[in-house]
């Protein structure tokens, strides 16, 4: 397996990323996965009316330090002239290595005002999103968060797969629940492998696609590796309480056996550690 992956001119030399997370990945958590191994982090996700408005608490959660490199900024948003203004002021003002698109926030706050998850009901205003957030972030590479679609009846992952590829998104990472599912239920990988065979076929490679969903220890990331062909895989609720999870998970991948558990000194260490940089922050 490559290890090292790219995600338009932003090398990854860990295939596994902190995910986007409302309340929890702020800078203090940011270094701590960064620094057990995290291949990319990302931000919480952040409003793009309130960028453009400069509502200081929204533009708290954008910034970051070079030593969080590199780090993926996260927006949502319902109106592709928005969503625009709020790519440019990002990446003009703070200059992320990445720009990510919430299409995948299935909370009824956000989907009511037809972002998140919301835009995988009507595609033509997710091109129109995309395409404006593309245009505006230039040289930045653009990628998608997403959900497998509104409901049961609504799976559209190849089709949105292809059309963000066309729109030049680099990288897309698949939760292969529905929006209306929430966290109940499984998450089908099988969707996740189908989104890479998909894109394996287009001429030009198509976009990276990482998976998503259900990994609870570092062994499952191996497993979705293997069951879905995937090219990265992003960690969310796994890594709550626990950023060892990213320094274990590196380990199978160079093919060692699974550090041991924390021990009661390492987690008064790390919460010694956390604090530090909260109140840094």
């Amino acid at each position: 397996m490559n290890v090292e992956q790219q995600i338009g001119n932003v090398k990854i030399e860990t295939p596994i990323m902190l995910a986007p997370m409302a309340g929890v990945t702020d800078y203090a958590f940011r270094i701590l996965c960064r620094e057990q191994g995290a291949g990319m982090v990302y931000s919480e996700f952040v409003s793009a009316d309130g960028i453009i408005r400069e509502n200081a608490k929204t533009l708290s959660l954008i910034r970051f330090n070079d030593e969080e490199r590199p780090i993926g900024i996260q927006i949502f948003g319902s109106d592709p002239e928005v969503m625009s203004k709020a790519a440019r002021y990002i990446v003009n003002t703070f200059r992320p290595d990445v720009l990510d698109i919430n299409y995948g926030c299935p909370v009824p706050k956000i989907t009511k005002k037809g972002a998140g998850a919301a835009a995988l009901k009507d595609l033509c205003l997710m091109d129109d999103i995309t395409t404006a957030v593309v245009e505006a972030a230039g040289e930045t590479p653009v990628t998608v968060k997403m959900r497998a679609g509104w409901d049961k009846n609504s799976i559209v992952v190849t089709d949105v797969g292809m059309r963000l590829s066309k729109l030049g998104v680099k990288a897309v990472t698949l939760h292969p629940r529905t929006s209306k599912q929430g966290y109940s239920g499984r998450a089908d990988w099988s969707l996740i492998r189908k989104l890479v065979r998909s894109q394996n076929n287009l001429a030009d490679d198509g976009m990276l696609v990482i998976g998503n969903g259900d990994i609870r220890k570092p062994e499952d990331v191996l497993h979705m590796f293997e069951e879905t062909g995937c090219d990265a895989v992003m960690i969310g609720r796994a890594a709550l309480g626990n950023p060892w999870f990213f320094y274990q998970t590196a380990a199978l991948l160079r093919g060692e056996s699974t550090p041991d558990t924390p021990s009661l000194t390492d987690r008064i260490e790390m919460c010694h550690r956390h604090f530090e940089l909260l109140i840094k922050d």
